[in-house]
């Protein structure tokens, strides 16, 4: 069966048109609720939502549905997706939701769906509630309709847990931090848990208006936050995206950092301690080949998967891994999440600068990234990556790589678009090979 709602990361989409509307929200809600009401006991839903306008709208409408097939309502607010993915859990609830279009502008929102371990549902769940969407809703007896109340003390708990994922000794005395939290889910909890460890904490990106929300600030717009760390002297800079799941870091100098080297830092202390499993990291096969490099070196694995946190998430429950991420900023630390969570990643690395006593510029150089390229080649129609030709030039492409570096080549999920991405030991010659296979592509495209 096709998908029609669910992509890689929940239904996601402009608000107002397509699937992200208030009507098709109440049918998911009253779909997944009928899903998962199994046994006698009184079934409930942890809902929570980032700071976009539309979350009001989307949340009024989520609850409508739960409630109408006989399911409670939990509404935390403004909370990172992985606090709904902890609390779904805590709260002994038998679903999850978050409210959230992650890294995209205002107009979109999305629904992310945790089943009652805290995990994200698998597709064979997302299918059957997708037929249940298209489907008459099994809507509750007047009798059982559910009840829906707002916690108030749901920030605190999360804060509670994002301490707890580091050492009790741990204080962040003497360091100051920009938190720029893209006024997003995280405004107010990833500035408070990082001061109340001690350090100097300067904010970007805590004023949210509902249409402001990753607009020239967060993980995908680094400019504000690298001027800042410099502007104020910080010893470093913490960037999350709109929903929190994802963490950039800027050194001292106002350098980016990203995916591959937070991993790499925290893999390799993990180790040290004794508490890596799996023998290595789970990434996708964007992951610089570098860092693949450095963890050979360290004894340890490097796994990839297809782009998608939750591809990445499936093969460290497959396989016993505890740390996984995206060269992006997705960081799924197993031991203290079930999701990506931009904020427990911060203070690993926050932990790291205490522990090490350098700046940051040191630390959180672990490896040398070998030159990549991507690029994206938009095409008309029709499967390019069929045509004969195009076949040839990946496959000589392939060939003069062999051995010094790697060939990533694949259509993207949601547009007409070839994404191409080499990478190896001679920058010339990868950006040579990449630009060779994007000619090809559109000659036939």
């Amino acid at each position: 069966m096709a998908r029609k709602f669910f992509g890689t990361d929940g239904i996601r989409g402009e608000t107002n048109s397509g699937n992200m509307t208030a009507a098709t929200a109440m049918r998911v809600a009253q779909a997944a609720g009928a899903h998962f009401r199994r046994g006698d006991h009184r079934h409930r839903v942890v809902i929570g939502k980032d700071t976009r306008l539309s979350g009001y709208m989307m949340e009024s409408a989520l609850v409508a549905g739960f409630t109408s097939v006989g399911m409670d309502v939990i509404q935390t607010g403004p909370l990172p997706t992985p606090a709904i993915a902890m609390l779904t859990r805590e709260m002994r609830a038998d679903l999850g939701v978050m409210i959230s279009a992650s890294h995209n502008p205002y107009r979109d929102n999305g629904i992310k769906l945790f089943g009652p371990d805290g995990f994200k549902l698998s597709d064979e769940v997302e299918l059957e509630i997708e037929r249940g969407i298209e489907s008459e809703p099994q809507l509750a007896a007047a009798s059982e309709i559910g009840r829906a109340r707002r916690i108030e003390d749901a920030r605190g708990r999360y804060i509670h847990a994002l301490k707890q994922s580091i050492s009790t000794e741990t204080r962040f005395d003497g360091l100051k931090v920009v938190v720029d939290c893209a006024n997003g889910a995280a405004y107010q909890v990833a500035p408070s848990a990082i001061w109340e460890l001690g350090a100097e904490v300067i904010t970007l990106g805590v004023t949210p208006n509902g249409t402001n929300i990753n607009d020239g600030v967060g993980s995908t717009s680094l400019d504000a936050i690298k001027a800042k760390v410099v502007e104020e002297g910080a010893d470093v800079g913490i960037a999350l995206d709109g929903d929190a799941d994802r963490l950039i870091v800027i050194d001292e100098k106002g350098n980016a950092v990203d995916g591959d080297q937070i991993m790499g830092l925290i893999a390799i202390r993990m180790a040290e301690k004794g508490v890596l499993r799996g023998g290595g990291v789970v990434a996708t096969v964007m992951s610089n080949l570098g860092l693949e490099r450095y963890l050979a070196d360290k004894g340890l694995t490097l796994e990839r998967t297809k782009v998608g946190d939750r591809y990445v998430l499936e093969r460290m429950k497959a396989g016993g891994f505890n740390i996984g991420g995206e060269q992006s900023g997705h960081m799924i630390l197993l031991d203290h999440a079930t999701t990506g969570d931009g904020t427990v990643a911060a203070l690993r690395v926050l932990s790291s600068l205490v522990h090490f006593r350098k700046p940051a510029s040191e630390v959180l150089h672990v490896f040398d990234p070998v030159p990549q390229l991507l690029k994206n080649v938009r095409f008309a129609g029709g499967t390019p990556l069929e045509d004969v030709d195009v076949k040839s030039v990946i496959a000589d492409a392939e060939a003069e790589l062999a051995g010094k570096g790697r060939l990533v080549i694949r259509p993207s999920g949601t547009e007409p678009v070839i994404r191409v991405m080499a990478e190896g030991d001679d920058g010339a010659q990868v950006e040579a090979v990449v630009d060779r296979i994007c000619d090809a592509v559109k000659a036939v495209g």
